[in-house]
């Protein structure tokens, strides 16, 4: 049993698809980043590269679309193919184009020029000539459906029968055409009057989702705002009316993707770990040219034989492999890395079972034979960014990387800087802020590091913690006489630990207790019961007023 739960919020809009209960395919849409593919554009080629054989469109988008030349199809110039990019296209040229793929990272948009507008039960290509039929529908049926196509497919478009279409009646789609062909006309109409280069643009995600994978095997349509449930039901009573009714308004107490599980689905979504119900687990890595998967067999450890064992581990692998690659959206390049079997029957069956599985996906993929070493290698197409893209940006300490330099590679890094400033200074002093980590390391033992430091080079070097610093940071916020600098300096740096007595109890929280260096205040969470007590503290936090500190045991 299928189910397709929709969630409609102001900003976002989710979609998932269930088998068996059970999470397939996740669909997010953010109203500020929505997906482009299907848009219609009048844009200008901005350039042409013979060595690429390949144009930059300006569509009006931050960044180029890129059109490649087999992707170049011209109704005045029915031969088309076969020629170069420089004799079908010129710099400040007009030219329309459809996004065939979303801008991904640093590249724009795939275009192509060989337009095409999706219906409900066929997709419509202006001045094309093709006459299709989906290959996911079966071998008599696809019959019915060929000299049906050949019979309504006008002269000056291609129609391509899509897999909804099964068992459907001629009238239906007949219907679905005309549609199509109306919608096509007001197209053309906006290209004339040249009021907007965006002069086509593809349905939002809600209706997008239930024209194309709403078909006969999904039982029931959750959907949880009154507004886009209407909406949905209003178009399939125009398209395909017997399915209206499966469409309901969910009206739980509790939130319809909590209450299903998905939210804790999508969490997992964005990890780079997937555990198997054996108690294996996928490790999923991405590159810039690839996605690699590693199998691991984790805690599970079998009852017999260990290729046996390795088995299990590899079959659980190869069926949620696809299962995260459908919910993850994940295309291109895919390595998998399964655990090495010795004995050939043995790939074979790991190998048959996720082609089983990948039959189920509606995305094109391409797998190669799994080689003696237990890698897979495959493509998947890849037209969006994936709940990845979406959900996520790259770490703005590591850059993406996925490490970050140790505390005490800063920390060497700062010394050697710090000699040769000290030998272009005539200052005595310097009070130094870098990251509270490396700030933790020259305050241990009592701040031996930093003192021995100062005395290797002839200065005096006081080291502060700040919040505000990248990790690899540094700055030299006041420099001159010792007496001055040693004024300037925070009394404690984060990490450092130490003794205090709590004077008093916290004015705004009662549970914190409050102690003091002097007249520099320590806040030390949870010791508004030890007021007249002396506490061993850590310290977490520190600002020119005040630093926070939690109690050391």
């Amino acid at each position: 049993m299928k189910q397709l739960l929709i969630s409609g919020e102001a900003n976002e809009t989710r979609a998932a698809l269930l088998e068996e209960g059970r999470l397939v395919e996740l669909y997010v849409e953010r109203s500020e980043r929505r997906s482009l593919v299907g848009n219609i554009y009048k844009g200008r080629v901005v350039n042409v590269l013979a060595g690429m054989d390949a144009a930059f469109v300006d569509i009006g988008l931050e960044k180029n679309g890129f059109l490649y030349v087999d992707d170049v199809v011209r109704a005045d110039e029915p031969d088309a193919r076969g020629k170069k990019i420089t004799q079908l296209l010129k710099p400040g040229q007009s030219v329309v184009v459809q996004v065939a793929k979303d801008p991904m990272g640093v590249k724009g948009a795939r275009l192509t020029t060989e337009l095409s507008i999706a219906g409900r039960y066929l997709v419509f290509v202006p001045g094309g000539s093709v006459c299709g039929v989906s290959r996911r529908i079966p071998d008599e049926e696809r019959a019915r459906l060929r000299g049906l196509c050949q019979s309504i497919k006008p002269d000056k478009a291609g129609v391509i029968i899509r897999t909804a279409a099964e068992g459907v009646s001629e009238k239906a789609i007949t219907h679905d055409l005309r549609f199509l062909e109306k919608l096509w006309g007001t197209v053309q109409r906006r290209l004339e009057l040249d009021v907007s280069n965006v002069v086509y643009s593809e349905a939002d995600l809600a209706m997008k989702i239930i024209r194309d994978e709403f078909t006969e095997e999904i039982s029931q349509v959750l959907v949880d705002d009154e507004g886009l449930q209407k909406r949905i039901v209003g178009f399939l009573q125009t398209t395909t009316p017997e399915m209206a009714d499966r469409v309901e308004l969910y009206q739980g107490g509790r939130p319809l993707f909590e209450t299903y599980g998905i939210e804790a689905e999508i969490k997992r979504a964005v990890r780079r770990r997937a555990d198997l119900p054996s108690g294996g687990y996928l490790v999923i890595d991405h590159t810039e040219a690839m996605t690699v998967v590693d199998v691991n067999s984790g805690r599970y450890v079998g009852r017999t034989f260990l290729e046996d064992t390795i088995l299990q581990t590899n079959l659980e692998a190869a069926r949620e492999v696809v299962r995260q690659l459908r919910i993850r959206d994940i295309g291109g390049i895919i390595v998998i890395d399964f655990i090495d079997m010795a004995r050939r029957q043995n790939r074979e069956q790991v190998l048959a079972t996720l082609e089983a599985e990948l039959a189920k996906d509606r995305t094109k993929s391409y797998v190669v034979e799994l080689s003696p070493l237990g890698l897979v290698e495959m493509t998947r197409q890849n037209v969006t960014d994936g709940i990845r893209g979406i959900m996520t940006r790259p770490c703005p300490d590591c850059g993406g990387e996925g490490v970050v330099l140790s505390a005490q590679s800063v920390a060497l890094e700062v010394e050697r800087k710090l000699r040769l400033l000290a030998k272009e200074s005539v200052s005595e002093a310097f009070l130094v802020e870098v990251h509270p980590d490396v700030a933790g390391l020259f305050a241990l033992s009592d701040g031996l590091r930093a003192r021995r430091f100062s005395e290797e080079v002839g200065r005096l070097f006081i080291f502060e913690g700040v919040d505000h610093l990248g990790r690899e940071e540094m700055n030299i916020s006041a420099e001159g006489s010792r007496e001055v600098i040693a004024r300037a300096a925070l009394p404690v740096t984060r990490g450092q630990e130490l003794t205090v007595e709590i004077t008093e109890r916290s004015v705004y929280e009662s549970r914190d207790g409050i102690g003091r260096l002097g007249a520099y205040v320590i806040n030390v969470f949870g010791a508004g019961a030890k007021v007249g007590r002396s506490v061993k503290v850590i310290v977490e936090r520190v600002s020119r007023n005040c630093a926070y500190a939690r109690p050391a045991s």
